[in-house]
């Protein structure tokens, strides 16, 4: 196979790229790649020592290992790489002092949690913000709570520091990762989604639409996944401690790929799936994949990614179908794109009634002005070739023929 063509950016941010590489080469800025480096770092940047259950040793060497190995980091990317992972393990530290501080943050009681998932690109975004709008009834973990999330949001006084601490963030991303928010508009107040919450424990999707580090996911796909929901639900404890009770609603197209673990920790979840014509939805996810690991690699393959996601969400959405069978009636919803974007609001108003809320003219009323605010394509058409990523339509159409008879596409 001949060798991908290297990425071509933008000036400012290869000049930037430059100064990084030529700054670590001088030993004047030192990135390592070291999972005792890294643990030693967050120690040191929070003063505290204890990361709560060890069950994510191995998840991160085996994660860092890859990154090192296989991700051909360019400069950017080894700094992003190291600083979220060492986010992530400052947030550990100071999530297991909380806990020490507020013991009945353990005894929270998360009822019923509402699952969004489905292929990426099928409205499992839309439909999120949509019901993250009726705060009464729902609590979905905002981005900047996600990303910064000690102490408690309840706590209230540290919250305008952390909000505008993640606007920074976000858009020193749009900065590096400029096309992203034409397939993705990120927000520090809009609803995140689990793959971010789920990376604390070290086991999420997250880190392979970021990178190309084919170990590490084929590690995770063998991977019981029970303990990344134990944390999870841990998450939303502490999320919720000191305000009201309220129904979480969440979303992850990847928790199609670890029902048995989600059920394992919540019993009574309820998930609503949506559906969209695979042939539409791959190629989006490719150039999404693409964009992604372009700002952090200087070399990337599309024909690879095309090919991957055939394989991963061919053999994930044909798992997920199988093993809804043995849930209980009722635990299932289904919602079509096509519905979706025709008619946002009676879908919802359908979800209400399965689901057994009442669905307020409040809540209408806060869902309308959302859609009207929030148009789509307001940044720019995301646009992409099909043929980029060799993808087949004949290939995708058989791969997927069971799904799409299913569910009418």
């Amino acid at each position: 196979m001949p060798e991908p063509l290297p990425i071509r950016r933008r000036l400012h941010i290869e000049a930037f790229n430059w100064t990084l590489y030529a700054l670590q080469n001088a030993g004047v800025m030192i990135w390592d790649l070291d999972v005792e480096s890294l643990m030693e770092t967050a120690r040191r940047r929070t003063g505290l020592t204890n990361f709560g259950d060890i069950a994510f040793h191995e998840p991160l060497r085996r994660l860092v290992s890859s990154c090192e190995n296989e991700a051909r980091l360019n400069s950017i990317g080894r700094l992003v790489c190291r600083e979220d992972i060492l986010q992530l393990l400052c947030n550990r530290l100071e999530i297991q002092r909380d806990l020490e501080s507020w013991p009945d943050i353990a005894g929270q009681p998360i009822p019923a949690p509402i699952f969004i998932t489905g292929l990426p690109r099928s409205g499992t975004t839309l439909l999120h913000n949509l019901l993250a709008q009726d705060q009464c009834e729902f609590r979905a973990p905002s981005t900047w709570e996600v990303m910064f999330p000690s102490p408690p949001p309840s706590a209230g006084e540290e919250n305008y520091k952390r909000i505008k601490r993640a606007e920074t963030n976000l858009a020193w991303f749009n900065v590096l990762v400029p096309e992203f928010r034409k397939i993705h508009p990120l927000s520090a107040r809009f609803p995140q989604e689990c793959v971010a919450i789920l990376s604390h424990s070290f086991l999420s999707d997250q880190f392979d639409t970021m990178f190309n580090i084919p170990s590490y996911q084929s590690w995770l796909e063998r991977e019981d996944m029970r303990p990344a929901y134990a944390y999870h639900r841990q998450f939303l404890q502490h999320l919720q401690y000191g305000g009201p009770v309220r129904r979480f609603v969440l979303k992850a197209p990847n928790h199609m790929f670890s029902l048995e673990a989600l059920f394992g920790i919540y019993p009574d979840a309820q998930i609503i799936q949506t559906h969209r014509e695979p042939l539409e939805v791959l190629p989006s996810i490719a150039s999404l994949m693409r964009v992604m690991r372009s700002a952090f690699s200087d070399v990337v393959d599309p024909v690879a990614i095309g090919s991957e996601m055939i394989r991963f969400w061919k053999g994930t959405l044909h798992e997920f179908l199988n093993e809804r069978k043995e849930l209980p009636a009722g635990a299932v919803h289904d919602v079509k794109f096509t519905d979706l974007v025709s008619d946002p609001i009676a879908v919802v108003g359908k979800l209400y009634r399965e689901l057994g809320h009442e669905f307020t003219a409040e809540a209408e009323d806060r869902m309308r002005s959302f859609l009207s605010s929030h148009p789509n394509g307001r940044h720019g058409n995301h646009s992409y070739a099909t043929v980029s990523f060799g993808l087949d339509p004949v290939e995708v159409h058989q791969g997927f023929t069971l799904y799409r008879e299913r569910f009418g596409l």
